[in-house]
């Protein structure tokens, strides 16, 4: 099923709105899908597009510097976290 580009724009938002309300806290792609409630691999997508638009970024490693090997910690960009934090 394909979902249209508005709603893709909705569910980024409220991915950005959750990492924002937890700033600096990081998640991992599991922890926010089941936040939003959606499916891990498509929060995948948006995040990864959400990167590309610098307004998330990966952490790749834990705090002792040990690289992740399968999954992916995300926390918003502080542009991101500037912009929002004018909004309001």
């Amino acid at each position: 099923m394909k979902i249209s580009q508005q709603k893709r724009d909705k569910i980024s938002e409220q991915i950005l709105s959750h990492l924002y309300h937890n700033f600096p806290k990081s998640f991992f792609t599991a922890e926010i899908a089941r936040e939003i409630a959606r499916d891990e691999e498509f929060i995948k997508n948006l995040l990864n597009e959400l990167n590309s638009k610098d307004l998330v970024f990966p952490i790749k490693k834990n705090n002792q510097g040990v690289q992740f090997l399968k999954r992916t910690k995300w926390r918003i960009s502080n542009k991101a976290q500037q912009a929002y934090k004018n909004l309001n």
